[in-house]
């Protein structure tokens, strides 16, 4: 056996939120077979296993009781070319944004808008991650993944994941799928989506009429780094809300009453409304609660300014949520997973 089993580990330094807490097992995968044995240690401890990336879409609110599995498998591959599209596979532990760069370099397109979000590879599908107008499910080709039920892997088409705005079919089953591979459909031929408007601002400011890829992924970096707060620096886990999507008939009626509002059509008579306008209407922006507070820039992102346990940030974010039911009649949906 060569997985190595800990116990009572710390998971502070691998949850962007820096909360203090630990795992009663704790245990890291860097191939198939020690996902395997991993499973059967769990087993053969009578305890659940959880299932770790790089803990950047997560809120931990206490010590967990279970093998906490870290995957940390790391390659990534050129796989065919054809016709100016190129088929890359990357494993799940792989840094997320390294691995965007990666694309990058061999001079490839597609995943440019998806640049510095934090996280791994395998765990990109489950939120169906998506930024500046493009969501994974636009770029991704297929992905392998293990069946803790059956013990069989199982190859998923794009089409077979039931993407959904930060939803997918691995989010709805959780704890049965676990990724292993992702493989995505990129391009030799930039087609680039710069319909986000700060996006094509920024692009203008520096002068570029015809941008590349990698000049649209720079431009990406610096809005986020200037929106979002570093988790090195300052504990988050980006966007801890969802964009609420509300029916046309109610954002009539919020819009009336603050004209302000802002929303974007969403199709099928729905509308996709900011979650960050919404708070920072409502006067969180900035509030600070001890340790637990709301980013100054960004009401989007809660923070962590040191010593917030996950029960305090969890309790900030059910009182925001309160109070954005009372005052709009919205509910919003927290974006991380809370265990």
């Amino acid at each position: 056996m060569s997985l190595s089993v800990h116990e009572q580990q710390s998971l502070q330094p691998f949850n962007t939120f820096g909360v203090a807490v630990k795992a009663h097992w704790y245990a890291e995968a860097s191939t198939d077979a020690e996902v395997r044995e991993a499973l059967a240690a769990a087993a053969a401890l009578g305890a659940p296993l959880l299932v770790m990336g790089g803990g950047s879409n997560l809120l931990l609110t206490g010590d967990l009781d279970a093998l906490v599995l870290r995957m940390v498998s790391r390659g990534r591959r050129l796989l065919a070319e054809e016709g100016g599209q190129v088929l890359v596979e990357a494993e799940a532990g792989e840094p997320w944004h390294p691995f965007v760069l990666w694309t990058l370099e061999q001079g490839l397109a597609g995943l440019e808008n998806l640049s510095l979000i934090p996280g791994t590879v395998g765990a990109a599908p489950v939120q169906n991650i998506g930024a500046y107008g493009v969501e994974l499910k636009d770029v991704l080709h297929s992905l392998l993944a293990f069946d803790r039920q059956s013990g069989e892997l199982r190859e998923f088409r794009v089409d077979e994941c039931e993407f959904a705005y930060r939803h997918s079919r691995f989010k709805r089953e959780s704890g049965r799928w676990l990724i292993l591979r992702v493989r995505f459909a990129l391009s030799r031929q930039a087609v680039l989506h710069l319909d986000y408007g700060p996006l094509r601002q920024r692009l203008q400011q520096q002068g570029i009429d015809v941008p590349t890829p990698l000049a649209v992924s720079q431009a990406v970096c610096a809005i986020r780094a200037e929106k979002l707060p570093d988790p090195q620096v300052l504990g988050n886990a980006g966007s801890f809300f969802k964009n609420p999507l509300v029916d046309e008939a109610l954002a009539g009626q919020l819009r009336e009453r603050w004209p302000g509002l802002v929303g974007y059509p969403a199709g099928d008579g729905q509308v996709k409304l900011a979650a960050g306008w919404l708070i920072e209407q409502a006067g969180w922006k900035g509030y600070r609660d001890g340790d637990a507070g709301v980013h100054a820039l960004q009401a989007l992102v809660l923070v962590n300014y040191g010593g917030a346990t996950g029960r305090q940030l969890l309790a900030l974010a059910q009182r925001i949520q309160a109070d954005i039911r009372t005052r709009f009649g919205v509910d919003l949906e927290i974006e991380p997973v809370v265990c």
